[in-house]
């Protein structure tokens, strides 16, 4: 089958829709797939993978709590036709296709078997509110609609008014599960986080100040920081005696992340909002590694009520500093959640996953027909191509 993906957001700034896609398309090329996928780039140098078209530079905008490096206007929705024109694709699968986006152009002009995951969990927003009478339209023209989560489910309901079968994000468990520690980063009572931790939703704040309480119930504890960020600002309120016990180690690949999961004692997840899925934690489990998390919804329903890993108040940092001290002193407690994670994070794995999606897709081309661009544009599309000549 031939595949196209399309990335709303930057394909080298590190993400987790990016990461979906990315191991999607490989899942799917190993399989003996054709898969292309188009994304914006800062940087086309850093774009590693074949099957990865830059359709051009993005640029910030501020969307669900965080900063969205997407690609939008006229311009764009010329590289999208183009793209489209060239693929012959049997199936066009856009990701986040409900917001201002390569996916929201791809929506718009092609039709044919589309399928859009959806990943975002937010409230609604005066945005949504301005632009849904356009985006109805063209959302109606997806023949399947993914939801990553039931969290980004009910978010769908609530914005655009339609629903979604839900498939998790997926994950190459195998990977985690047979990784190596990092013999510099094993050592006892440590405590990991990865992420951007610059950004205030993460909840590295938090953390943080629950540092103090856990450096005194546990005075050889230690916290392993991966992720991008600037660490001069991150830890500047903190004391400097603690300041000794933090590393950061900067952005990381794959299988040094998968490293650094086996090296820890607790993984912390002491995000605040905004998550409909939580790959890490998925991947956490399947590295052996016990979870403390916030009890934010995603993260509640991922970890079935603290079956899988220990749930803390959101942003209560005395309730975070108490679970992870007893995680870290329960060694009986931290291996239940340990083997439990590492067999329910099999769930997650792209052998299940993969066969999920790719049987949405059978769905949407039960007419056996092509991708195509749309002969003329519609009323309601010319809101995304305005300005384009072709």
């Amino acid at each position: 089958m031939k595949i196209g993906l399309v990335s709303p957001y930057a394909w080298d700034v590190p993400g987790g829709v990016q990461a979906h896609i990315r191991d999607l398309a490989s899942h799917y090329i190993m399989q003996g797939h054709q898969v292309s996928v188009l994304a914006p780039a800062t940087d086309e140098s850093a774009i590693v993978e074949n099957f990865v078209i830059s359709a051009g530079r993005p640029v910030a905008i501020p969307y669900n709590g965080a900063v969205a490096r997407v690609l939008f206007g006229p311009v764009a929705s010329s590289r999208v036709r183009q793209w489209i024109a060239g693929g012959d694709f049997d199936v066009l699968h856009l990701h986040e296709p409900a917001i201002p986006s390569l996916s929201l152009l791809a929506c718009s002009i092609a039709e044919g078997p589309l399928v859009g995951t959806f990943h975002a969990a937010a409230p609604r927003q005066k945005a949504t509110f301005a632009i849904a009478p356009f985006l109805e339209p063209v959302i109606e023209k997806l023949r399947a609609r993914i939801a990553v989560s039931d969290i980004a489910r009910e978010t769908l309901r609530i914005h655009l008014d339609t629903d979604a079968v839900v498939i998790p994000n997926g994950i190459s468990a195998t990977f985690y599960e047979t990784a190596e520690p990092n013999p510099a980063w094993k050592k006892d009572f440590t405590i990991g986080f990865i992420g951007r931790f610059s950004e205030p939703r993460k909840g590295f704040d938090v953390l943080l100040e629950a540092l103090a309480r856990i450096a005194q119930a546990i005075p050889n504890s230690r916290l392993l920081v991966a992720g991008p960020g600037e660490v001069v600002e991150a830890i500047e309120g903190v004391d400097p005696p603690l300041r000794s016990r933090i590393t950061f180690l900067g952005r990381v690949d794959d299988d040094a992340k998968a490293s650094l999961l086996k090296s820890i004692n607790v993984y912390v997840a002491p995000n605040t909002g905004g998550e409909s899925f939580g790959i890490i934690l998925a991947e956490a489990m399947a590295s052996g590694v016990p979870i403390v998390a916030s009890d934010i919804p995603a993260f509640k329903q991922l970890l079935e009520d603290g079956k899988y890993g220990l749930l803390f108040e959101n942003e209560n940092t005395s309730d975070l500093a108490e679970k992870i001290i007893h995680l870290l002193q329960d060694e009986a407690l931290a291996k239940s959640y340990s083997e439990a994670g590492v067999e329910y994070a099999k769930r997650f794995d792209w052998s299940q996953v993969g066969e999920e999606v790719m049987n949405v897709y059978l769905h949407a081309r039960a007419e056996d027909e092509k991708v195509t661009l749309l002969s003329e544009a519609r009323p309601w599309s010319r809101l995304f191509t305005r300005g384009n000549k072709e």
